[in-house]
């Protein structure tokens, strides 16, 4: 065992019934370190976080800290060893103030003082330079700023050990890079991170070490400078990735006429949102998309078309003739699908199963009062659970249980079930591994080509650019820019979304 190993876990188990989670993994965190854990969804990241921060407790297994066996049989039992953690989906209270928030749950006296409190808690978002204040409420601050927020509470605990999982999924670049100087200034007072992200560029910009997990087994550990970005997504998925660049494919691009009539179109359509008055089309077997920087409107450009926000004005058509939606079963019913960006909270429904959220958009469609058979419903699942690969123990499994990659694949079967003409994909790949991630963009391409029209976003650029043919591009909630051709270059895109057209 190294003689500086802050934290060591050595032999760790965890079943549950009729999974094997983890397998003999080991874990080694130095002191002052930036460790990242890595592997596909379901490679047993989040349960072996889970056992080290006491939500699950190990079947086998020794866990030491400074040296000294712990015993970690809840999350008290973690916070007082030292262990804090910021999970991806943030776990803060929205309609606490952002100071409460930061105290909540810790027994020191400053709860008790609201003056102190809100000084303790400005001091801290003022040294993080974190956009928000003490006595605001915590819900109404963006989703990045709530990271930020749940980032300062763990750091304000004295923590040894800080575990950050999936942090900047929900960040610009702009505020990742104040994350990773916070990253930086911790590991310089000799502070363990273990990171978690899927983001390759990330992971070489900032960590010292890499472990790699699959199928809940230990493949590795590795010095960063040692081991090659193919190297790695190679021992993540146990195989040879097909090298990205050839994913796209020109068929779907050239097989669409630009002269026939949209399958889709919409008109100075504007939101309450505060999305400016645009102009859309898409036709079909097309991939395009919305791009731009976080906030920049691309998620509400999409809502606005499917329904979900409050439309203020403009006009859709379909297919040349003019369409009403006010609402999101009217986009249904006129062949719009739509997959939310925030799956936990707009996708999935956490106490159902499998099989229920499959079938639920077609359910909605057909009306509750005449429910599918269970031989039906079955067949529906079952369907779709091979097609695209889902990994579950059965259809009856609630979805809740699933890694984040398999949630979003029931929620992509649930929109093909109902067989849209117009699929809009809204963040289908954040959060996910990077062989779920290929998956989907190869499904994208294989749908395309088979005539259905699809409007995909992403926070990677360089994904955008693997699936679409043309690209929106936002600023300020404006679209200022289209982008297509050859002109369809990550260079391109930044030097639209810095400088395009103004009012």
């Amino acid at each position: 065992m190294e003689n500086n190993a802050l934290l060591s876990l050595r032999g760790i188990y965890k079943s549950f019934p009729g999974v094997k989670a983890l397998q003999d993994v080991d874990f080694t965190l130095r002191k002052g370190e930036i460790h990242a854990l890595m592997g596909e969804n379901g490679a047993g990241k989040s349960t072996l976080i889970k056992v080290l921060t006491g939500v699950y407790t190990k079947d086998e297994g020794e866990i030491r800290l400074d040296g000294n066996d712990v015993v970690i049989r809840s999350p008290e039992d973690a916070q007082h060893a030292g262990i804090s953690t910021v999970y991806q989906e943030i776990t803060l209270c929205p309609n606490l103030s952002v100071a409460e928030n930061m105290y909540i749950g810790r027994s020191d006296d400053v709860l008790q003082n609201w003056k102190k409190m809100n000084e303790g808690a400005g001091r801290m978002l003022e040294s993080l330079d974190i956009p928000a204040k003490p006595t605001q409420q915590l819900g109404s601050c963006s989703i990045a700023v709530q990271q930020m927020v749940a980032i300062a509470r763990a750091v304000d605990m004295d923590c040894k050990v800080l575990i950050l999982d999936e942090p900047t999924s929900s960040l610009d670049d702009q505020e990742v890079q104040k994350l990773f100087k916070l990253m930086r200034d911790l590991k310089g007072r000799g502070v363990g991170i273990i990171f978690v992200t899927h983001f390759l560029d990330q992971v070489y910009e900032v960590c010292d070490r890499i472990t790699v997990l699959r199928d809940g087994r230990f493949v590795g550990e590795y010095e960063i400078k040692d081991l090659p970005r193919v190297q790695l997504v190679s021992k993540m998925l146990g195989k040879e990735l097909d090298d990205l660049s050839d994913i796209k494919s020109d068929v779907a691009a050239s097989a669409i006429d630009e002269g026939e009539t949209p399958v889709f179109e919409a008109e100075g359509l504007a939101s309450t949102e505060g999305i400016k008055p645009f102009d859309f089309n898409i036709h079909k077997g097309e991939v395009n998309g919305f791009t731009g920087l976080l906030g920049s409107g691309r998620s509400e450009c999409v809502r606005a078309i499917f329904g979900a926000d409050r439309v203020i004005s403009g006009s859709v058509k379909k297919n040349g003739k003019p369409i009403k939606i006010h609402k999101p079963i009217d986009a249904m019913k006129n062949g719009i699908g739509y997959l939310p960006e925030d799956r936990k909270v707009d996708g999935i429904v956490g106490d159902l199963s499998v099989r229920e959220n499959i079938i639920l958009a077609l359910q909605v469609m057909k009306g509750f009062f005449k429910p599918f058979s269970k031989a039906e419903a079955n067949a529906f699942a079952d369907e779709y659970i091979k097609a695209l690969n889902i990994k579950t123990a059965s259809a009856d499994t609630p979805i809740k249980s699933l890694s984040g990659g398999n949630q979003q694949k029931c929620i992509l079967a649930r929109w093909l079930l109902t067989h849209p003409d117009y699929l809009i994909l809204d963040e289908p790949t954040r959060g996910i591994d990077v062989g779920t991630k290929v998956d989907i963009q190869k499904l994208v391409l294989k749908l395309a080509s088979e005539g259905m029209s699809i409007t995909f976003i992403s926070s990677e650029t360089d994904e955008m650019l693997r699936t679409c043919s043309r690209l929106i591009v936002m600023r300020d909630r404006r679209v200022v820019g289209e982008l297509k051709g050859d002109d369809l270059t990550q260079n391109k895109i930044m030097n639209t979304i810095a400088g395009g057209e103004e009012e």
